[in-house]
């Protein structure tokens, strides 16, 4: 029986999912590194689909759409009602720094956030959530296995897109954040509360050193080759069937 977000029945889903944020993209990613995949989820677009990689390791891609609020919503219904033990989020990002470069990867070892997502906690302080271990570390294997190019450290998910002081991210930039983008803080959290695992890998779209560097939402789409290469292969090492 589905959830209100989601169509699908416990058993459709793998208990690996990959999470991009558009649902093309989702759909993108299955056409391209899956086989014999079916949709198992529609709900308001949000495509989610269920195949074999070409190694035989059976996972699921679905999309999260954009923000916090919402891939917290889907997140936590994989994890709490479809059997999903892991999420690897597979998104875009902005790069803070000067050495990180455009189509560059960024395994994302923690989260922070302008967000008030953990207000709910109550908690007398600020919580840091961080990605799994084992993931990080398979993630990284596999990047230097291909020889792609990666960088690990904390990204910033933020609430606003089009924030009022132009200038906020260079705050962040003195912090060593590596960028920013909309969505693992959630993801990491309701990993840690439940119990499960999450990781956040991004290829970098554009970026706030220079603003000529940027890809076209073309590229945006389908551009992310090798970050979903490590995605998948690390999917495989966690894959039960």
């Amino acid at each position: 029986m589905g959830t209100p977000h989601i169509n699908g029945n416990k058993g459709d889903f793998a208990n690996v999912v990959l999470m991009p944020g558009d649902p093309l993209r989702a759909k993108w990613i299955v056409d391209n590194f899956l086989v014999d995949y079916v949709q198992v989820t529609d709900v308001r677009g949000m495509l989610g689909f269920t195949g074999h990689t070409k190694n035989g390791k059976r996972i699921s891609v679905m999309a999260s759409g954009m923000g916090q609020p919402s891939i917290g919503i889907y997140s936590y219904e994989l994890y709490s009602y479809f059997g999903v033990e892991t999420i690897i989020r597979v998104g875009t990002c902005g790069s803070y720094q000067k050495d990180i470069n455009l189509f560059d990867v960024l395994i994302c070892l923690s989260a922070s956030t302008d967000s008030n997502w953990n207000g709910q906690y109550n908690l007398n302080g600020h919580y840091s959530p961080s990605a799994d271990l084992d993931l990080i570390l398979a993630a990284k294997e596999e990047a230097e296995k291909a020889h792609i190019p990666y960088r690990g450290g904390n990204i910033l998910s933020a609430d606003v897109f089009y924030d009022n002081d132009p200038n906020m991210w260079k705050k962040w930039a003195e912090l060593g954040v590596m960028g920013v983008e909309m969505e693992s803080y959630a993801l990491y959290t309701n990993a840690a509360k439940l119990g499960k695992k999450a990781l956040c890998l991004l290829t970098v779209t554009d970026s706030f050193i220079n603003k000529d560097k940027k890809a076209t939402a073309d590229e945006r789409k389908t551009g992310l080759s090798q970050m979903i290469q490590v995605a998948v292969a690390t999917a495989e090492r966690f894959a039960k069937e």
